[in-house]
């Protein structure tokens, strides 16, 4: 599960940054169709403070958008977010996800949760996959990644201070239920390779390379990754690029067209890795005759 906690949540360092980082980040794309131009954007879902600024263009185009558009707009519903976590990432009451796990696997899962600081009762009444998510943010966090500094919190502030309108592509409901829907042997096994994945330092490893090819705008650095994630034939790695990327990629392409059909000199800024790949949003944008620029 390590790469859709990446995508969805990628998680949490806060380092300095290695100075060949440029001004650029992440992707940029300019999409014309309709008569109408829209700025896509691709975004990590935490941040440091070396982030920010962020380039001049993409901040004009945001103080200056007609709509900004973020796959979900974290800070608008709290009492929605607690509720999707409660339907789709809890236990039914009086569930123990240590009742389901083998005594082998349960040590090892608390072992690696009290190392990076988190209490191993926490858990308990958790699914799998959420657990699975726990420890890997826990792992980056104890390195200093820090969500409240996210990209997309930067632009929705940047937006509602520019009194620009801020809509989201889905909801926070929609993308839980994709984990909820894993059967829970499944979500067991996601967890015992998120377990051996902290136990290895590979999670750290590959996030680091993401932010790095993030921070730097480095189009080869992220088509590596994507390439990795297609290549990848474990049962997490499908998951990831089948629902959590491609089936995703579909319903983000229908919402900007829709978006670009409606509004002229609009913003969206989705997860970088669905902007790269073979079927990227890009890709099925270009396929739906419309004229798609990268322009960093």
């Amino acid at each position: 599960m390590r790469r859709q906690i990446i995508v969805i949540l990628l998680s949490l360092f806060c380092f300095a940054l290695p100075s060949a980082w440029g001004a650029d980040r992440g992707a940029l794309f300019k999409v014309s169709g309709n008569g109408h131009t829209m700025y896509l954007f691709g975004t990590i879902h935490v941040g440091v403070p070396a982030f920010y600024p962020l380039e001049p263009r993409i901040a004009a185009a945001v103080a200056g958008a007609s709509t900004l558009a973020l796959e979900i707009d974290a800070g608008r519903d709290p009492v929605a977010m607690a509720r999707a976590l409660k339907q789709h990432g809890m236990l039914a009451p009086g569930g123990s996800l240590y009742q389901r796990m083998k005594p082998e696997l349960r040590e090892r899962l608390q072992k690696e949760l009290a190392r990076v600081g988190i209490d191993p009762a926490v858990v308990t009444n958790m699914k799998p996959w959420l657990a699975a998510t726990l420890l890997t943010l826990g792992e980056f966090g104890s390195q200093g990644y820090r969500p409240q500094l996210a990209v997309d919190l930067h632009l929705a502030k940047l937006a509602r201070e520019r009194g620009v309108p801020v809509t989201e592509l889905e909801t926070i409901d929609a993308q839980l239920a994709l984990f909820s829907a894993v059967p829970e042997a499944e979500q067991l096994g996601f967890l015992e390779e998120a377990v051996t994945l902290a136990e290895q330092g590979k999670q750290a490893a590959e996030a680091r390379q993401a932010v790095d090819a993030w921070g730097s705008a480095d189009q080869a650095g992220l088509d590596a990754i994507a390439r990795r994630i297609e290549e990848d034939q474990t049962a997490s790695g499908r998951f990831m690029r089948e629902v959590v990327l491609e089936q995703r990629n579909v319903t983000l392409a229908d919402k900007l067209t829709q978006l670009l059909a409606q509004k002229n000199n609009s913003v969206a800024a989705v997860g970088v890795l669905h902007l790269v790949g073979k079927t990227s949003v890009p890709a099925l944008l270009r396929a739906r005759g419309m004229a798609v620029e990268r322009v960093y």
